[in-house]
């Protein structure tokens, strides 16, 4: 077999090649590019299940970042499972095929409990007394106090939040440069076949601030030379790489309120608690669950299906509507997708804001609060504008803490129109697509491959010596 790496570096597309990208120029001049046909839809989650599975949605399972728990009656999102990905994964059949292959699966999502070899991921502490505590998951479990006496603390901080990606307590890169410290780590300690690593940091300003903001020109440099030092690293001990990215990011400027809608037409249930509105699925008639420029709709009462898609077809943003006919056609067609799938249009985002006025706002809706969140939530990458001297507040937060007193790290605005970039629906031009890089000429073919042939480019490169 030949020893491989994927490197993940999430939001990359053709846009983003040129001057600031001279280390990915001289891969694709040495080896073979494409533009990925995107996963449908283009979320992490999804995307990379496609990849791993060579299937879609309707048989791997992702519908999205996160879905409804119909028997759960609860809204979750960002699980960490592998269980949760039906079928079976590459790392499955290539150790088949050669017993003595091994897998490292380094920050890429559903991580947790997978039958890959070696695995690290970001997975907080939350003691009973209410704390979180920043940390990672790993397997086996000797590499998560090994790695970090050698390579300091995951900065966890800046993997997601008002941290991510800009310059304060750690560089604007620090994750991604830590997550490929790790990657050598794991090379040097380990040599697994296949090593599978992710690498976010573009990610957060061309959602933040768009594709076309200047400072994407920086973000762009930084993100070059990490996975410059990278392909060096892996080259020199002979191992071929494959570079890719999960979608392209498009600029937006329309935040879609799909449950404020909703909620003035009577579907929506909401339970008061302290003073504040919480969103109450199960007792809901109809509500979506918003992720990027994807909602699922989920409709409890189905006599209401017919006049949900109507009124969801006449909301300004909304390009289309998916039924059970187009959820077959796009791949989606699982029980953990709703009833109806809005997409939107290429300027437009969508939102999980159902309350109508913000006083009512839940208490997690200014924090970052991945998981408590009926939706995904891209105003966490900013601090309110509106705090004034907000690293004091921060500050005195974080002290109240040390000392053990509860506190609640509200710094979050409420404003959707703060978000320049997003993703999640096919791009309206190929530039904005994902792509895949190989250090192998001959590896790819074809100017364009669908989502689910990455399995089989990736099982190509290692299995070219078997």
């Amino acid at each position: 077999m030949t020893r491989s790496a994927v490197i993940n570096v999430v939001g990359l597309s053709p846009s983003c090649l040129g001057p600031n990208t001279p280390n990915l120029n001289r891969l694709i001049a040495r080896g073979s590019k494409a533009v990925i046909q995107p996963a449908f839809p283009a979320l992490t989650c999804s995307a990379q299940s496609n990849y791993l599975t060579g299937s879609t949605p309707s048989k791997h399972g992702i519908v999205a970042n996160g879905w409804y728990n119909r028997e759960m009656a609860e809204v979750q999102f960002w699980k960490q499972s592998n269980h949760l990905v039906h079928g079976e994964k590459i790392w499955d059949e290539l150790r088949r095929l050669n017993p003595d292959f091994t897998c490292a699966k380094l920050f890429w999502w559903y991580n947790m409990y997978s039958t890959a070899d070696y695995s690290i991921t970001p997975r907080p502490m939350y003691p009973a007394d209410g704390r979180k505590v920043f940390d990672i998951y790993t397997y086996p479990f000797s590499i998560r106090e090994e790695i970090k006496k050698e390579l300091g603390e995951f900065p966890f901080p800046a993997f997601w939040g008002p941290g991510a990606g800009t310059k304060g307590k750690f560089a604007p890169d620090e994750v991604s440069q830590w997550i490929a410290r790790s990657a050598k780590w794991i090379e040097e300690k380990y040599r697994p076949t296949l090593n599978l690593i992710y690498l976010p940091h573009l990610d957060y300003n061309l959602q933040r601030l768009g594709p076309a903001h200047p400072e994407i020109a920086n973000d762009l440099k930084r993100i070059d030379s990490i996975t410059g030092d990278l392909l060096d690293f892996f080259q020199e001990k002979g191992i071929e790489v494959i570079v890719l990215s999960e979608y392209g990011i498009s600029p937006v400027s329309n935040p879609i309120h799909l449950n404020r809608i909703f909620r003035e037409q009577g579907w929506i249930a909401i339970k008061e608690e302290l003073g504040l509105e919480l969103l109450d699925a199960g007792a809901s008639k109809a509500f979506a669950v918003a992720d990027h420029q994807v909602a699922h709709i989920y409709v409890n009462d189905p006599t209401i299906l017919e006049q949900v898609r109507s009124v969801t077809r006449q909301v300004p943003g909304v390009e289309q509507v998916l039924g059970s006919p187009e959820k077959i056609a796009f791949g989606i067609d699982h029980p953990n997708a709703g009833d109806l799938i809005a997409i939107s249009d290429t300027a437009s985002w969508f939102t999980y804001y159902y309350w109508l006025d913000d006083s009512r706002a839940p208490d997690f809706a200014r924090c970052v609060d991945i998981h408590r969140k009926p939706g995904y939530d891209p105003v966490e990458l900013f601090i309110d504008p509106s705090i004034s001297l907000p690293m004091v507040k921060v500050a005195f937060k974080l002290l109240k803490k040390k000392l053990g007193f509860r506190m609640l790290m509200d710094l979050i605005p409420l404003d959707a129109g703060l978000v320049k970039g997003s993703h999640g629906r096919i791009p309206a031009v190929t530039s904005e697509y994902p792509m895949l890089i190989s250090s192998q000429k001959d590896l790819i073919t074809t100017e364009k491959i669908d989502s689910t042939t990455v399995y089989q480019l990736i099982k190509s490169l290692v299995i070219r010596n078997l």
